[in-house]
């Protein structure tokens, strides 16, 4: 039988989010599944060892609509990528139209859609519902990235993960301004978290945080921190596995964190606690002064408010 399972959102922490009704499906059906993904959403990546997953093939939409897929030409390019595999069955996570008629155009028998024009929803509990009803069976909403054994026993080695050090992955990255903690809190958080105990900082962040990686590795705290900067997200996973604890925003690494079964200490100052940071038992939260999980969402604007003592006592806790 072969299975696709079209997740078309952006971003590493929307992948990892569905990761739980991927697995579910292939479970049901017995089967490895294709998924059909942006490029951004980092799945070969993330994905490498996962034993569910047979095939990623990429959309190529983007917002300039100027992608191998976008507009109507790009349609009849994506209906004949797709109809040449024969997909038995597929799982289509959002309510378009243009994926419907896709799934009907390539002759698959079997489709299962979000209602149609489906738009506004929380991320987790439309799919967790879409999910159960195709499958019948309940499901936690707690995902799972799976790892080579040896590869992260091999980069417990080679980074020295000493016992006698905490190891705290520090995810000062975001997708925007309003999302990101100041980074010279963050550089101050691991000077006050090392006075209390041995630390090593792991720094994770991307190809457009050049500057704040900077301003960490020229602080006093450097000689104790491993940059990400240099390394593929596939690079990073091993890493995060051995270490103790995320500390960090809303944000990809967040949910890294989580897929890997490891503490997560994430602030939201500007996304929807409710939709990103409720869905694992890893996840711990810190909101701005004067806000609730249910009131922080998108237009929050809350950095301005996050209490860096309860940031510092809460990752104390949590490192305990």
């Amino acid at each position: 039988m072969k299975v696709l399972v079209v997740q078309q959102r952006m971003g590493m922490g929307d992948m990892i989010i569905f990761l739980p009704y991927i697995h579910a499906i292939s479970k049901k059906f017995q089967s490895q599944v294709s998924l059909l993904v942006k490029k951004n959403s980092k799945a070969e990546q993330l994905c490498q060892n996962d034993p569910h997953i047979e095939e990623i093939v990429y959309l190529d939409r983007n917002k300039n609509n100027s992608g191998r897929h976008d507009g109507w030409l790009g349609f009849f390019e994506l209906l004949k990528d797709i109809k040449e595999k024969k997909f038995d069955k597929i799982f289509i996570f959002n309510g378009s139209l243009r994926f419907l008629l896709l799934a009907k155009l390539c002759g698959i028998k079997s489709i299962f859609q979000y209602p149609l024009f489906t738009k506004k929803n929380n991320i987790v509990l439309t799919a967790k519902t879409f999910t159960e009803k195709c499958t019948g069976n309940n499901i936690s909403t707690q995902p799972k990235i799976y790892l080579d054994e040896v590869m992260v026993k091999n980069i417990k080695e080679k980074y020295n993960f000493d016992k006698n050090f905490k190891h705290i992955c520090i995810g000062f990255s975001a997708s925007g301004p309003t999302k990101r903690w100041y980074i010279e809190k963050y550089i101050n958080l691991a000077i006050e978290i090392s006075k209390k105990k041995p630390c090593k900082f792991y720094l994770a962040g991307g190809k457009n945080d050049q500057e704040l990686f900077e301003r960490f590795l020229n602080s006093s705290i450097s000689s104790s921190c491993t940059s990400f900067k240099n390394l593929s997200i596939q690079e990073t996973l091993p890493i995060i596995q051995n270490c103790d604890i995320y500390i960090g925003n809303d944000t990809g690494w967040l949910h890294i964190s989580a897929g890997l079964n490891k503490k997560s200490l994430a602030l939201f100052m500007d996304s929807p606690v409710q939709a990103y940071g409720k869905y694992s038992k890893n996840i711990s939260i810190i909101v701005p002064e004067g806000e609730t999980e249910e009131t922080t969402k998108h237009d929050t604007l809350g950095k301005e408010k996050i209490s860096f003592e309860k940031v510092l006592i809460k990752s104390l806790e949590l490192l305990n």
